[in-house]
């Protein structure tokens, strides 16, 4: 290619959203990215059920390019891979551990795997599997992007090797998820793809309560369902929901339903773009409880919390409009204030401001001088020991700086947790969706 790129992604779609979390993530970093002034190109490997289900081929803020195969990929991009600023590979890239060494092997800039599914990636690498990463290239990677924050970056970082482990989580796009009131359709929705962890959450929280609630109304949105559920008669079914219709399913709800993957709950600290979709859109959300949860909403003030049966229909039948109201705009204001792509992209440039920090103190400590170091590969770093998961309150104010579109100024706090978020107040496999 002859165009040069400020940043190249390697990531399982962009195109498609169908089955996966994956492309939409990409979407609100790559758009605050190019907001940003960055110049962005995203690496697809054309899979057929994608190619069918292309909801947006062309996503604002980067240059997409499909490849059919490795030799392609290292024939047409090895140049674009090599003179980056940053080059990122993400998890559940068809062969990305073939990935990962090539572009740890040419890449002259900084190096990322952008772990969309970290508790799952953990749980692969203790039975053995390396099709998407091994444990020997995590070292080779500059950084552990991780949408799990918490305990499991001391793992990557102590256990693994991994040079800095940081986190970043989804985002969502306000232009693109609006609050629209209106007309109720649904007491109380879903949206989801079939995972067989998550389907007992489901049952519990939403089936069986619809089972009990007769005069409810119930919508379950997503693919791959099997044909043996037996649905409640109140319970509606939507196969598959485009992006742009999200916004107006979650008005059509008074409340909306989050359920968690089971490795995520193991782990914590692993929250669902649902919860950012949801939140931005003015809907209250109900969901299942994890560690962590409490560090990006205020439990009760911003998202409800649902054990059972019990609880659910407690919250449906009991709360008020105008406290059902409130709780939707606070955590409104809460995405708005901490989770859009522009936060995302803050965050990144931050990230590789202390990367470079960081090697920049490495090489002057080992040269006994000062000096500006090259962007090749640096030495392995130190593994950050002391990051915080602290952050403001409802209200504060985001730190941030006028200078944009520069990965080597600081933008934001750089820390390990994101930065943004307050303290907590009490401490085939598929893709994340």
């Amino acid at each position: 290619m002859n165009a040069s790129f400020d940043i190249v992604i390697l990531g399982l779609s962009v195109t498609s959203s169908w089955g996966n979390g994956h492309a939409t993530t990409y979407r609100g970093l790559i758009r605050g990215l190019a907001e940003r002034g960055h110049r962005v190109l995203f690496l697809e490997r054309d899979a057929p059920w994608y190619a069918e289900n292309r909801d947006e081929p062309h996503p604002r803020g980067a240059t997409t390019e499909l490849y059919r195969s490795f030799d392609e990929l290292v024939t047409r991009f090895e140049t674009a891979v090599s003179e980056a600023r940053l080059v990122i590979v993400g998890s559940f890239v068809r062969d990305g551990t073939r990935v990962g060494e090539w572009v740890t092997s040419v890449a002259r800039g900084r190096t990322a795997f952008y772990d969309i599914d970290t508790p799952i990636t953990l749980a692969q690498l203790a039975n053995g599997e390396q099709e998407y990463v091994s444990a020997a290239l995590i070292p080779r990677y500059n950084m552990y992007l991780s949408f799990t924050g918490g305990p499991t970056l001391d793992l990557l970082e102590n256990h693994y090797g991994s040079q800095m482990a940081r986190v970043l989580y989804c985002s969502v796009d306000p232009a693109k998820y609006r609050a629209i009131q209106g007309r109720y359709t649904w007491d109380l929705g879903y949206l989801g793809t079939y995972s067989k962890d998550r389907q007992p959450g489901l049952e519990s929280l939403m089936l069986d309560s619809a089972r009990e609630w007769r005069e409810g109304r119930f919508i379950v949105a997503g693919p791959m369902y099997p044909e043996s559920i037996v649905w409640p008669e109140n319970v509606e079914r939507e196969i598959h929901l485009a992006p742009d219709k999200h916004a107006g399913f979650y008005g059509a709800q008074r409340f909306t339903l989050n359920i968690t993957r089971a490795e995520m709950k193991k782990s914590g600290f692993s929250p669902s773009v649902r919860l950012f979709e949801a939140g931005v859109c003015a809907v209250p959300v109900i969901s299942d409880w994890w560690n962590g949860l409490d560090g990006l909403f205020s439990i009760g003030e911003e998202v409800l919390i649902s054990g059972g049966v019990e609880d659910t229909l407690r919250y449906l039948r009991d709360i008020p409009d105008e406290k059902r109201l409130a709780i939707g705009q606070a955590a409104r204001r809460r995405v708005l204030a901490e989770h859009t792509p522009e936060h995302r992209a803050m965050q990144l440039e931050g990230y590789l401001r202390e990367i470079d920090d960081n090697a920049a103190t490495h090489t002057a400590r080992r040269n006994g001088r000062s000096r500006e170091i090259d962007s090749g590969l640096p030495p392995r770093l130190a593994s950050e020991r002391h990051g915080q998961g602290a952050g403001r309150q409802v209200g504060g104010e985001t730190e941030a700086h006028s200078d944009r579109g520069n990965l080597h100024q600081s933008a934001g706090t750089s820390s390990r947790n994101g930065g943004t978020h307050r303290k907590p107040a009490s401490t085939r496999v598929e893709p994340a969706e």
